[in-house]
């Protein structure tokens, strides 16, 4: 019924003429039901929370929720960098990989004595494969970053085995278990470590040139390169964002386990991909935001906690995760067509 009031068209031979009286209607409808979309996941992460919270006594008992965030904190963390690829219309696919490497990068590399050194090297881990992913795209003139990350994210992995033997070091310096799995007060610290990421990455994106530039870039490339932006530097720096965010994700996840795994992070990148879509970013490049992507991740976490708590198999959380990505693709979809018809009903509107 939503698709097929977007999907109206005016007759063509009346599509300059006045518009009649209704038309004022139907923009400010199309407005309102505009709107409603765009607050998509925040109200979905309400109703949930209503919905958890009359189900299961314990969905919002102080305990829960420090659990539910701290879990949430590593696909948030991961989701941040994906949001500022999937901008420029790409994917980073090698997110899930980066996980373990940075850890057992930095565990080999520095040791596990200094935890400013190893939390260093970690991120520099990160920051190393997203520049590989990043040099390959721009300067290997390869424009697809769905195999170039996919590449990576099996190189990654290979990398993190060979340099442990494929085992894991267990005993990571304190600050790094404390970021993991410390606490300030009621807040668990990776929750901290998060806000301060999407902090700086909301900055950049809302109040920097090139913040606008990856908007640019991505609701419209050609034009992006005919206007002279850089667009190989924001290529790069992209990825190399997503790699250190992911490096971050990893640091949160060895910290929790007090352990730096290879293989830590496994299908991970799933789940930032679900959480960038759940988040109303537009897989076609050029719309999302930290907000919402960050309400994305949580609300990842929030169905996977409540469902745990309800005790309904893994096997069925997948299933409810998936019909919400495709209701999330669904009214993707459905917004693009709505803005077009708004801008159409708003030409006519000013026409009269």
């Amino acid at each position: 019924m939503i698709r097929a009031f977007i999907e109206r068209r005016s007759d063509p031979g009346t599509e300059h003429a006045p518009a009649p009286p209704g038309d004022g209607r139907q923009a400010a409808s199309a407005r309102l039901l505009l709107a409603v979309i765009r607050l998509g996941p925040t109200l979905l992460l309400a109703i949930l929370a209503v919905v958890f919270t009359v189900a299961s006594p314990y969905f919002l008992t102080s305990g829960n929720l420090q659990n539910l965030g701290a879990q949430s904190s590593i696909v948030m963390a991961l989701a941040l960098g994906q949001l500022i690829v999937v901008l420029i219309r790409g994917i980073d696919i090698s997110v899930g990989s980066v996980i373990g490497f940075s850890v057992v990068f930095a565990a080999v590399v520095g040791g596990t004595g200094n935890g400013w050194q190893f939390l260093l090297l970690a991120l520099l881990g990160g920051a190393l494969i997203g520049t590989i992913n990043g040099a390959v795209i721009v300067w290997g003139r390869l424009p697809q970053p769905f195999i170039v990350t996919l590449a990576t994210l099996g190189a990654a992995a290979g990398a993190a085995q060979l340099l442990t033997d494929g085992t894991a070091v267990v005993g990571l310096p304190d600050l790094i278990t404390t970021i993991g799995g410390g606490e300030l007060g009621p807040v668990p610290t990776p929750v901290l470590l998060v806000g301060v990421l999407g902090l700086l990455l909301w900055y950049v994106t809302t109040r920097t040139q090139w913040g606008r530039w990856l908007y640019a870039l991505g609701g419209n490339p050609e034009g992006a390169t005919r206007m002279g932006l850089p667009v190989g530097r924001i290529t790069m720096a992209a990825f190399v964002i997503s790699g250190v965010t992911a490096a971050c994700a990893g640091i949160i996840a060895a910290g929790r386990t007090n352990t730096a795994t290879p293989l830590a992070g496994t299908g991970a990148e799933l789940d930032s991909i679900i959480a960038v879509v759940i988040g109303d970013a537009s897989l076609f490049g050029g719309r999302g935001t930290v907000v919402n992507v960050l309400v994305g991740a949580l609300i990842l976490g929030t169905i996977r906690n409540g469902l745990d708590l309800l005790g309904v198999s893994p096997y069925m959380q997948q299933v409810a995760v998936g019909v919400i990505v495709l209701a999330a693709l669904e009214l993707d979809v459905i917004r693009r067509r709505l803005e077009e018809r708004v801008k159409r009903l708003t030409a006519l509107e000013v026409e009269r």
